[in-house]
């Protein structure tokens, strides 16, 4: 959140509840459309619901939440464009933070790197750090035109392919899909790989029909989409973090009340905490039910040779922010 809202919501009077969580006294009414890439069930469609209804609960239902998932909204980048261009078509939405580094916020960026983080731990730790706070106040502090909410996380990212694939060898010349990411198409080349951009929405068939042969999602995505009914070949490299950071678009800001956007960030707070509470278990029953279906999992016993074709993407993009990057891996400790 932006230096002028913090300090504006550091002189506001707020009511307590016996648990500590501010309560807003009645509003006019205020319904905030908050876009989801992917559906309602699932692990996404769960942290929306859940922020839905606490911001409900916090705000007195002051404030409504209008969830539009399964990007019917459009795709992340074409909502980000529209929220900084004060479109007024969507006021919240969760983006990934690699895809931020499209926009100059390098910090941001640096979360969508292969092998930032060493576990689940690792990322809330950071998440609840100074750099955590520093990191997701760059959108505001670079006059993006958004302010970063809180952070979610949907475990770590995998490849997954038509066919078997058993080491890092076999990735060699597949066609491998990625969005309109400079960090991925780029830890795909550096794989000597053929990085291949395919919308979302259009993965499954381009599987199906062989215009990309794998792609690479976090576990619960990849069942949540169904992706093992074309490509049933997993090898858990984990190269990177599934990180989004929840954003609200400052033109909506405006729409609120001191009261009501604490109540977010308190919402935002408990998001959080839901998510790290259940985001391993969701992925751990994903894994099962997909072995049943057949899926084929290969583990990565070693990851050296993995971060190490990566040495030179990670060092083009740590350039400029490599004090931020070392405090980024200090929080493992």
């Amino acid at each position: 959140m932006n230096k002028k809202i913090l300090a504006t919501l550091a002189g506001a009077g707020m009511l307590a509840t016996a648990m500590g969580a501010p309560t807003v006294l009645a509003d006019d009414s205020v319904t905030l459309v908050y876009a989801e890439l992917n559906s309602m069930d699932s692990t996404d469609g769960m942290y929306a619901s859940f922020f839905k209804d606490k911001v409900e609960e916090l705000t007195n239902g002051s404030v409504k939440i209008d969830i539009q998932a399964s990007g019917v909204m459009g795709n992340e980048s074409d909502v980000l464009d529209g929220m900084i261009s004060m479109s007024g078509t969507v006021d919240i939405a969760r983006v990934s933070s690699y895809a931020f580094g499209n926009y100059k916020c390098n910090k941001s960026a640096l979360l969508g790197l292969p092998f930032v983080f060493e576990s689940r731990d690792h990322f809330w730790k950071f998440a609840n750090s100074e750099v955590g706070e520093e990191v997701l106040a760059e959108l505001s502090d670079n006059a993006l035109g958004v302010t970063g909410l809180f952070y979610i996380e949907d475990g770590f990212r995998s490849f997954f392919f038509k066919d078997p694939v058993e080491t890092i060898d076999d990735l060699a010349d597949k066609k491998i899909r990625v969005s309109q990411d400079q960090i991925m198409t780029g830890m795909v080349e550096a794989l000597k790989a053929s990085p291949t951009v395919v919308s979302f929405n259009e993965l499954y068939t381009s599987l199906q029909s062989g215009v990309v042969d794998g792609a690479e999602q976090p576990i619960a995505a990849y069942a949540t989409n169904a992706f093992n009914e074309v490509a049933p070949n997993v090898i858990l490299d984990e190269h990177t973090m599934s990180i989004a950071s929840v954003v609200i678009a400052d033109s909506s800001l405006d729409k609120l009340s001191e009261d009501q956007i604490e109540a977010l960030k308190e919402a935002g707070k408990q998001t959080e905490e839901y998510c790290a509470k259940i985001s391993a278990e969701e992925e751990e029953k994903c894994k099962a039910d997909l072995e049943e279906k057949g899926v084929n999992f290969v583990e990565v016993e070693d990851k050296t040779p993995w971060r190490d074709a990566c040495a030179d993407v990670i060092s083009q993009f740590t350039s400029g922010v490599e004090d931020t990057y070392q405090a980024i891996l200090d929080t493992a400790k």
